[in-house]
């Protein structure tokens, strides 16, 4: 079994807001898959394990607040006795350009706050993750600022194409879990004037 965690900050003044990236892509997934409503257990919003692209799936939006994601990812894991390496963990980063995925099946946490939680939990860096870039942000703008602020309109046009290539990424973490990759929408972006 696999568990996809979507990390995020409850509340409806983050909807939109770059820091809720895993949020919005699990919400993506889930709808692709057509996964029946979520369930609240684990602290967070659970759906139940499915099958679905080959394997069983279960999906989890922590409801802890970024910084103490690893609480709610690590009551899910122990519950199903999940290892590190089929957890996939899904993120924003502000060190890649907005429209461009990265998946790594290890690392550091790169300063992002939940996956450092997480990684203390379940006390090991061997911890999938799919970051997706939000842009860095403009000079002498504060990071938090930067993160909690929504994406501009034409990103959020362009969304559809960042959930098309996260579910292609997806799909390819099922088959070959091991293998790092990065992926980015430029291709697929529609010409602007």
């Amino acid at each position: 079994m696999k568990l996809i965690v979507g990390l995020g900050n409850p509340g409806p003044e983050y909807t939109w807001s770059r820091h809720n990236v895993g949020w919005l892509l699990i919400d993506s997934f889930v709808s692709r898959a057509d996964m029946p409503e979520p369930r609240a257990k684990f602290s967070g919003a659970f759906w139940s394990p499915s099958q679905i692209l080959g394997g069983r799936v279960a999906f989890l939006k922590p409801f802890t607040y970024m910084n103490l994601s690893g609480k709610s990812v690590a009551e899910a894991a122990h519950y199903y006795d999940i290892p590190a390496s089929d957890i996939l963990v899904v993120f924003d980063d502000a060190a890649l350009p907005f429209g461009k995925l990265r998946y790594r099946a290890s690392g550091s946490a790169g300063g992002q706050k939940g996956m450092m939680s997480i990684i203390a939990m379940l006390g090991t860096p061997d911890i999938p993750r799919l970051r997706a870039g939000i842009d860095a942000p403009p000079p002498q703008m504060d990071m938090k600022d930067w993160v909690l602020g929504r994406f501009p309109k034409e990103q959020r046009d362009d969304w559809h194409l960042v959930e098309d290539l996260a579910w292609t990424c997806l799909e390819r973490w099922m088959i070959e879990a091991g293998e790092s990759f990065t992926a980015q929408i430029d291709g697929a972006r529609k010409d602007k004037p």
